[in-house]
């Protein structure tokens, strides 16, 4: 029932991801399985990786693609953040010892029981939807 729920959300997520809206820059390239315009640097498994770690989260209590809410959109994340190598060690770092101070006071809860590579891959699948706008 959990993997279906999970399966139903990430679905749900890529529809509201605005693959459509994307616009190419020459910082993005296209992938080749799936035709969907990624930033350079991140891939279609990271993508798919970080989405389904998103999904399974408690993200979505404070932030939505394109909306804010307790936290940032993810849409603002990802232009505030180009998707080099230091910043998403930066911004995985704030995903798993919480943070406060870039957006406002309101504290990012931490979460500790993630990995760096997970809470990368995270990080890579925000930085994805810099366009959803």
């Amino acid at each position: 029932m959990k993997q279906s729920l999970v399966i139903l959300f990430s679905a749900f997520l890529l529809s509201c991801g605005g693959e459509g809206e994307k616009a190419t820059n020459g910082d993005e390239k296209k992938d080749e399985t799936t035709g969907s315009t990624l930033p350079k640097g991140i891939t279609q498994a990271d993508y798919d990786k970080g989405l389904s770690l998103v999904a399974s989260s408690d993200c979505l209590t404070c932030h939505q693609i394109k909306e804010k809410l307790t936290g940032p959109s993810y849409a603002e994340i990802a232009e505030k953040y180009e998707p080099t190598k230091e910043n998403i060690t930066l911004l995985a770092g704030k995903i798993i010892n919480g943070g406060s101070g870039v957006w406002g006071t309101v504290p990012m809860t931490p979460h500790d029981g993630l990995s760096q590579e997970d809470a990368e891959a995270m990080v890579k699948y925000v930085l994805s939807l810099k366009n959803a706008q």
